[in-house]
Order: structure tokens, then sequence, then C-alpha cells
């Protein structure tokens, strides 16, 4: 390979296993049930029709060096997992990008407890590898056992979809591979894990895109509190 060639812009449309997975974004976002529930319904045709829009512009790649964050040591046991149930075709299209994801935290400081447990990575989003600006779609990895702080998000709407996994919201319900759950903007929700399996979810966020390039992600005072304690 010569130079020029290794220094050409790389486009979505040359990025075969990207356009697969965000197909299968697509198909979790148009083929699941909306369980009845008009604003679910909406927030589903939202991340559609902002991701075809993404898809169709044909952006340029972002590079963006390939990070791990030591819950990455499970990402290869919830991908198995995801593999042999109900989202097996987006934990295979993710197989195939895993090694050019970028983990991260995403606060200025993270509770040491939480470290050890908890990274995400975007897919699509200001922050590429996917370059958009008024959607972000991403992943969160969870340890076994791990309890992710009360937290909300302004200005942002948000869902999960599990592709690995059984976690609970609210301590509400326990929700497994392909349930989707809505929080609306300033909603504040804690995530908990099951004890043996990590718990691998996407995530896509609305919203306008001042919100998106900087949300201000910060964890509800009280509930950090606790977790620096390991309560």
């Amino acid at each position: 390979m010569n130079e020029a060639t290794r220094d050409k812009p790389v486009r979505l449309s040359e990025s075969p296993d990207w356009r697969y997975l965000l197909r299968e974004v697509d198909a979790m976002y148009r083929r699941g049930s909306d369980g009845g529930s008009a604003a679910i319904r909406r927030h589903r045709r939202h991340v559609r029709e902002r991701l075809s829009a993404v898809v169709e512009a044909n952006s340029e790649m972002i590079t963006r060096v390939p990070e791990e964050k030591p819950v990455c040591s499970y990402l290869g046991r919830a991908l198995d997992n995801g593999q042999g149930g109900a989202m097996a075709a987006m934990a295979r299209a993710l197989a195939r990008v895993a090694s050019q994801l970028t983990w991260e935290y995403g606060y200025a400081k993270v509770p040491k407890a939480l470290a050890e447990k908890y990274a995400y990575c975007e897919l699509m989003g200001p922050q590429g590898p996917v370059p958009a600006e008024r959607i972000i779609l991403g992943l969160v990895l969870f340890a076994p056992k791990t309890t992710y702080p009360q937290h909300s998000h302004a200005d942002i709407e948000e869902s999960y979809i599990s592709i690995s996994g059984a976690w609970s919201e609210n301590d509400l319900a326990v929700y497994a591979p392909g349930s989707l759950i809505l929080n609306r903007a300033a909603h504040e929700h804690r995530i908990t894990t099951g004890a043996e399996e990590p718990c691998l979810l996407a995530y896509a966020w609305t919203g306008f895109p001042e919100r998106l390039s900087s949300p201000g992600m910060k964890f509800s005072a009280r509930r950090k509190a606790r977790i620096e304690k390991g309560i």
C-alpha cells in the first residue's frame, strides 16, 4: 500500500462491516415491538429516519484509535452469549468490528468501583467513527453484578436495547435480550445487571445537535456517593 492510498479518506460505502452493522441497528428499531406505546413507536421512527439520513449521506469515516477499558475482558463472553440468542445477527455484526471500537467512560471522573465494571463506545455520532449530528448510536458494556448509578440526560431522549445479558432499570423489572427501554429527556434511571453474566446494551440518543455534541454527563449526587462507598 503506498502513502497516497493509505491516506485516502474512507467513506461509509467502502466499509462493508460498518454498513452491515448499521443495517442491523435499523432492523432492531424497525422489527421490534413497540408494546402498544405511541412514545416508543415515535422514538423508533426518529431513530430510523436519522440513521437512514446518515447512511444516505455516505460521509467520510472518522479515524479513531481503538481503546479498551478493564470491562472489555467481558466483551467476548457478551458477544458469544448474544450470538446464541434473539439478537444473534446484531452480535455477529458487532463481532466483525469489535477490534476497531474505542471504549470510554464519558465522565470527567469515574468512581473507582465503576471504572472496572463499565465502559461505552460510540458507533455513530459527533465522535464517530460514523459521523452524525442529530443522533448518537453506541454500546454500553457492564460486568456481572454492576450498579450503574442514577443519572439523567437533559434534552436527550434515550433508548436501550439489550443485545446480551439480563438487566433491570430502577429495580422495576428484568429485561432480556431484544427488550427496548425508553427514557424520556431528564428521566432519572439506574441500571443493575445479573450476578453471573455480562450485559451488552445498544443505545440511541436523539436530540438537538448542540446537546448531543456536549451532553454533560453526570451522576445524581446521592447515587454517586453511594457507589463511591460501594453500596
